[in-house]
């Protein structure tokens, strides 16, 4: 796949997910096969005032490139400030314009720009002028079910320069509730020129084979159905390539969870990653038996080294993270 200069192993991208896709949860879906990665939303707002954790959203590691880093904000100025700013340090460019989230909505940026297509415009051209980078931008199907204007956005995205655009076809006021319209991704591929990537609702690799021959679109990204499960995307991949699906095993589940908490302990130091891995440890454990007591256990825990111990013992290990090369995580 290929957006603007930027050319793609594969069009299996992960999405940007605030409160997730930090460095370490980038590196295990990389190892995983995934062609793209994207930062956390980064505020523009935060990066032209040198803010040091919003800074820190930028930073990764030379195994996760081809990088993308997504920024957000409401005004054309400050955006093109950040993505000159932003433009040593990915290598593409992503404008958030579908987060649903009361706090991003109440400044004017994320999906609030579907309800303003004239400043969603302006933001995208005044990026486009400060930025030679690849770029694109994330969209929902619109508002609200009276206002459903992706193809009016897309359009937009396209007159201006943009490189691809990602939908995820649901209404702002939908949130991740009720199902995705994977029509819409249909339609918008059908009025657009450039690539077009689908998401939402891919939770197998059967799903976003199915969303590609049903809407033509160009890639498809993984988000939700990415939480403790990166088989995912080698799963697609090989069912791309014509190849079976492989199920992981519960000792491959807690070998990659283990990897995974050291890729944590290594970018954030031990405090951090104890609280950061509860949530992936128990969606790692999600469907086993056991699994229920393992969650009450993990979210209990406060030591580094029981939290590994027992996540050892859940998954049957005899070996530490250390003796497990991290690119053989998945």
């Amino acid at each position: 796949m290929q957006i603007g200069r930027l050319l793609l192993k594969n069009n299996v991208l992960l999405a940007p997910m605030a409160g997730i896709t930090n460095s370490s949860y980038r590196r295990i879906h990389k190892y995983a096969g995934a062609g793209l990665v994207f930062s956390e939303m980064i505020s523009a707002n935060g990066v032209i005032r040198d803010g040091k954790r919003t800074l820190e959203l930028a930073e990764h590691h030379e195994v996760e490139r081809p990088f993308a880093l997504q920024l957000f904000g409401d005004d054309p100025g400050v955006m093109a400030q950040a993505a000159k700013r932003c433009s040593s340090m990915a290598d593409m460019l992503d404008i958030n314009m579908g987060c649903p989230v009361r706090k991003v909505i109440r400044s004017g940026a994320g999906s609030a720009l579907m309800s303003n297509p004239k400043r969603a415009g302006a933001i995208i051209a005044a990026v486009r002028r400060a930025s030679n980078l690849p770029l694109s931008v994330k969209i929902r199907s619109g508002w609200d079910h009276e206002q459903r204007n992706f193809v009016e956005l897309g359009l937009i995205a396209e007159q201006e320069g943009v490189d691809a655009v990602t939908l995820h076809p649901r209404t702002r006021t939908q949130g991740f509730g009720g199902n995705a319209q994977w029509d819409d991704i249909a339609s918008l591929k059908q009025a657009l020129k450039i690539p077009v990537v689908g998401s939402g609702d891919i939770y197998a690799p059967t799903d976003a084979i199915d969303m590609l021959a049903r809407t033509g679109c160009d890639g498809v990204m993984i988000g939700r159905g990415g939480y403790g499960n990166p088989w995912l995307v080698k799963n697609i991949l090989a069912m791309q390539r014509g190849e079976a699906e492989h199920s992981p095993t519960r000792a491959e589940r807690g070998t990659t969870a283990l990897v995974h908490l050291e890729l944590q302990r290594q970018e954030m130091g031990d405090a951090r990653a104890l609280l950061e891995m509860r949530k992936h440890l128990c969606w790692y454990a999600r469907g086993l038996n056991g699994a229920a007591e393992f969650r009450r256990e993990v979210n209990s825990t406060h030591a580094i080294e029981t939290l590994r111990s027992r996540v050892e013992q859940f998954f049957g290990l005899n070996i530490s993270a250390s003796s497990q090369p991290a690119e053989q995580a998945v």
